[in-house]
């Protein structure tokens, strides 16, 4: 049974007015929606500047809340456009922004001081460091990983951030922020909001013939666990879906709904209108493994189109919401005057003048009929009195109007109390002085990223400074000043992760490579010297000043930039630019071999339909997670003089042996492409 003494927020994705009504008919508290631009569901239909004023006002009067993504990735080139985009929704009355970017989040908080700020899903936060370093940065509350047990959600909601949690939609198969497949592949960035959503393709982790969905996950529901998660304390119980339609919205808001009243939920009609060969709660329910994977079969198009007539029923008409008080008078010679109240608001309006009765005078009787009829409103007349003179007519068509206009102006009352008055700062009152665009710096150093200590003589030789995960860095003796510390990019024991660390510190090393924000806050509090990683997804001035500030002394660019958008970066700290390597495309936590084949037979690689190989690694600690690698290697080492403002030149390396190592630094040394097939990333081309 439900913990009726504790009320979660009940969040309903809209990806469409019509979903607005779903939504609000069926029990959401809250929505969240996406505006034409720096959404990260960029191929939803969305709300222009109208239609969001529109929405916002819909909810408002029906006490539902309206929250904004502005989740994707900006570049410098659009940051006035972002500023006046966020004002301008804040005039709309938008009840919080949801953002990924921390420059974004920067701006926000100087144009818009007041306004609300929920750290995205796309920010990667899954620990409690990530968490409260999320709080610091000035966010109310957190969207947690969708890859995380029910413990590792409560050890966040016990941090007393408000944490909002996925329950029921789609369940990518990387973790979010951290998938570049799509952009690396087809220039379609997942951080800015264009998945081209290359998972569901045919991939194989086995090889063979036969056509698998190896990168493919079920829909997630964890909808029959809402009673387990508001025992872990989440505060927003949250609906994937803002690309799927209405009806969509309604089945699920239903069915939680249901939960939360103490119901039993419909699954099936669920599972009807939207499911991947079903339902998975795999990584609440520790279930994770080849139960988890499914795509998009012919019979669940099929049964979608036999419930979804059914499931636009649940929004066809809406109940009313609020209990209406009304005083009606009628005076001989003066207007006629009603006055309406509910919800801690009144409206009066005027009417006609009533006239002489000449035969059945108007009443109690007649006003109650007439003024009751508020179909089509959110009100239901609870209690009317009346002072009437006596002979006295007002034709019904009068009472009608009355009734007409004390409701829309009883509305907008109640609208214009749930509107925020937020401070507005334009951009010019917030613009900081970045400097001068970045000036060449007299020496680049080499940074090298290495997988195995047995290596690290010959990246040590090659390089400046190596990359070394946590793991492989115990007993070393040597260098440890030129050694930079990679903790784990995904952890499930956060506290095992910092107990090492200190240990690593206390035996001389000094340095850190953060790939998220939890890596900054326990890094700086342990005394390192912090470098940042791609994981961090930095594309822009802003972002950099964010992290300068945070005690970061250089900052890894976003591979998913062109050249040139890095070389104007702000002049702020040490830039690093990927120049070698194969990229990391996906941070995945239910590894596809593994699921496929075991870790006993594991083949390293998965293999896509047109037969290219893309390795997939362990990490070298628990295993806890699993990393998708590029196909072909990025290759930047024969046009270095093309690269501008970058400080850092990073290596990538995945050798095991020495010799191999040192056989492909000479090579590179050469600064020739060599035959073999190599990619220039996106540094050229871009993502949309």
């Amino acid at each position: 049974m439900m913990n009726n003494n504790i009320s979660p927020e009940l969040l309903a994705p809209a990806g469409s007015i019509e979903s607005i009504y779903a939504a609000c008919a069926c029990g959401a508290d809250a929505v969240y929606i996406g505006g034409q631009n720096f959404s990260a569901r960029a191929n939803a239909v969305n709300f222009s500047d109208e239609e969001l004023a529109e929405a916002v006002d819909y909810c408002h009067l029906r006490g539902v809340k309206v929250y904004q993504a502005l989740n994707t990735v900006i570049f410098d080139h659009e940051l006035l456009d972002f500023s006046d985009a966020a004002i301008r929704s804040a005039e709309t009355g938008v009840d919080a922004f949801i953002v990924q970017d921390l420059g974004a989040a920067r701006i926000l908080k100087a144009v818009l001081p007041d306004m609300p700020l929920h750290a995205s899903t796309q920010l990667s936060v899954h620990t409690p460091e990530g968490a409260l370093m999320a709080r610091e940065l000035g966010f109310e509350r957190v969207v947690p990983a969708r890859e995380l047990s029910l413990k590792e959600i409560k050890a966040i909601c016990d941090t007393g951030i408000e944490t909002e949690v996925f329950v029921h939609g789609a369940l990518c198969m990387c973790v979010s922020g951290q998938c570049y497949m799509s952009a690396v592949i087809g220039s379609r960035s997942a951080n800015r909001g264009q998945c081209a959503q290359a998972c569901r393709l045919p991939f194989s982790a086995v090889g063979g013939r036969e056509e698998r969905h190896d990168l493919s996950l079920k829909d997630m529901s964890h909808i029959e666990s809402i009673d387990k998660l508001i025992k872990c304390g989440v505060s927003s119980l949250k609906i994937e879906g803002r690309m799927k339609r209405a009806e969509y919205t309604a089945a699920a808001v239903t069915a939680c709904r249901q939960v939360l009243d103490g119901e039993k939920p419909d699954m099936e009609s669920l599972r009807a209108v939207f499911s991947r060969s079903g339902f998975t709660d795999g990584y609440i329910s520790g279930g994770m493994g080849k139960a988890m994977f499914g795509y998009r079969r012919k019979d669940d198009v099929t049964a979608a189109a036999e419930v979804l007539p059914q499931m636009k029923e649940l929004y066809r008409n809406e109940a009313p919401r609020y209990k209406v008080n009304m005083h009606i008078e009628i005076a001989e010679g003066r207007p006629s005057l009603l006055t309406a109240e509910s919800e801690g608001c009144t409206a009066t309006v005027s009417g006609d003048i009533p006239q002489a009765a000449v035969n059945r005078p108007t009443d109690t009787e007649l006003c109650q009929k007439q003024l009751s009829r508020l179909g089509g409103t959110v009100f239901e007349l609870d209690k009317l009195t009346a002072d009437i003179g006596e002979g006295l007519i007002l034709p019904v068509s009068a009472l009608n109007k009355l009734r007409r206009e004390a409701a829309e102006m009883l509305s907008e009352e109640i609208i214009a109390s749930r509107r925020p008055d937020y401070t507005i700062n334009e951009p010019d009152a917030y613009s900081e002085e970045f400097g001068d665009i970045y000036t060449e710096p007299k020496k680049h150093e080499k940074r090298v990223h290495i997988r195995h200590r047995a290596v690290l003589d010959a990246a040590l030789a090659y390089g400046d400074c190596v990359v070394l995960p946590m793991s492989e860095c115990h007993g070393i003796e040597h260098d440890r000043e030129r050694i930079i510390i990679a903790p784990p990019r995904f952890t499930s024991d956060e506290k095992s992760v910092i107990h090492e660390l200190t240990q690593l510190k206390a035996d001389g090393f000094s340095r850190l490579y953060c790939n998220n924000i939890a890596h900054i806050r326990y890094g700086k509090r342990l005394g390192f010297r912090l470098h940042g990683g791609y994981g961090l997804n930095t594309a822009n001035s802003y972002s950099v000043s964010a992290l300068k500030d945070m005690g970061l002394e250089d900052i890894t660019a976003s591979f998913e930039m062109k050249l040139h958008d890095i070389s104007a970066l702000a002049d702020l700290t040490g830039i690093a630019v990927i120049v070698y390597g194969r990229l990391p495309l996906m941070l995945v936590r239910n590894c596809p071999v593994k699921q496929a084949a075991g870790c006993g037979k594991c083949t390293g690689k998965i293999t896509d339909r047109t037969g290219r190989s893309f390795e997939v690694i362990c990490d070298k600690g628990k295993r806890e997670y699993s990393e998708i690698l590029n196909c072909d290697t990025l290759y930047m080492t024969d046009r270095i003089s093309e690269i501008h403002g970058a400080s850092i030149y990073d290596y990538f390396f995945y050798d095991s042996s020495a010799d191999a190592l040192t056989e492909k630094t000479a090579e590179l040394d050469k600064g020739t492409k060599p035959d073999k097939s190599v990619t220039r990333g996106l540094y050229y081309r871009g993502v949309i």
